[in-house]
């Protein structure tokens, strides 16, 4: 357990690259890539927010990424929020079933990032499945990950709120999209979520575009159970269900909110091995202007 202050960071070196040079260079290869968006995001900001939140995947950058890249590509053209709420899974197995990481801010090879501690203090007072807890944040990458890409395109400016799971039910899930909901309406709050998850894992990719289609068709349904269902019922491994859920349930109690495809890839589409792969998704949870 690492207390304190400031979230050190844990897979630099890793995922992604230790020296800040060199991590903004992978980060620009990842936009440029011809499986990204195949442009570096523009620095004139739009005026209004778009989006409920996102799917964003979560591996090594060299594998997803380019598919990551879709998502911030698409957010860096929205106002700014002010807080990022990222919601992904506890890979550990460490720590509280729910929990939100008590550091005041976390530091990647970019500098460092606020946590909104308004929010926090929302949560830790009257959620009713999130808890405070170190051990389960200490070694996660789940959200580690997303943290130089929003660097990279906000410079400074937003907040972070991080929560993990490992119960990843339509039950947990439900309650904390109402969690979320409550807070924001109470704190007065204007944020975006990230879901951040992987689709399947370690088939071949002809299995895995097919596994993750069903997964992605139950995604743009809007249900959530019929959701999880099928990546239970279908064995499509998705790392990280509990964040897609959550925007599927907020989505549900908004009008005008569709789910767009930005881009569904796997490991093999960056990599070159297709024997055994990663399914990766960007999408957008996208606020019907008209």
């Amino acid at each position: 357990m690492i207390e304190g202050l400031v979230r050190p960071p844990a897979v630099a070196g890793f995922f992604y690259e230790s020296d800040k040079d060199l991590l903004l260079k992978r980060i620009e290869w990842s936009f440029l890539h011809e499986v990204g968006p195949g442009s570096l995001p523009p620095r004139n900001r739009g005026s209004q927010r778009e989006s409920l939140g996102y799917i964003v995947p979560h591996a090594g950058y060299i594998y997803s990424g380019p598919v990551a890249a879709h998502a911030y590509y698409s957010l860096s053209r929205e106002k700014a929020p002010e807080t990022v709420i990222l919601i992904g899974p506890n890979h550990t197995g460490l720590g509280a079933p729910v929990s939100i990481a008590p550091w005041k801010e976390w530091k990647t090879p970019l500098g460092r990032i606020p946590v909104d501690r308004e929010m926090f203090e929302w949560f830790v007072k009257n959620s009713t499945v999130v808890m405070p807890d170190y051990d389960a944040h200490i070694q996660e990458h789940s959200l580690e990950v997303q943290l130089p890409y929003l660097q990279y395109i906000y410079n400074s400016g937003i907040r972070i709120l991080p929560i993990v799971a490992y119960d990843q039910t339509p039950k947990v899930a439900k309650s904390l999209a109402e969690d979320i909901r409550k807070a924001l309406d109470e704190v007065g709050r204007d944020a975006m979520i990230l879901a951040s998850s992987d689709l399947n894992h370690y088939d071949p990719h002809e299995v895995t575009l097919e596994k993750d289609r069903k997964a992605i068709d139950a995604i743009v349904s809007l249900d959530p159970e019929r959701f999880f269902h099928t990546i239970v019922r279908e064995n499509i491994t998705v790392c990280g269900p509990i964040g897609i859920m959550v925007l599927m349930y907020l989505a549900r109690t908004m009008t005008r909110v569709k789910p767009i495809i930005l881009k569904h890839a796997t490991s093999g589409d960056t990599s070159g091995d297709k024997s055994s792969v990663v399914g990766y998704l960007a999408a957008q949870f996208r606020l019907d202007m008209a």
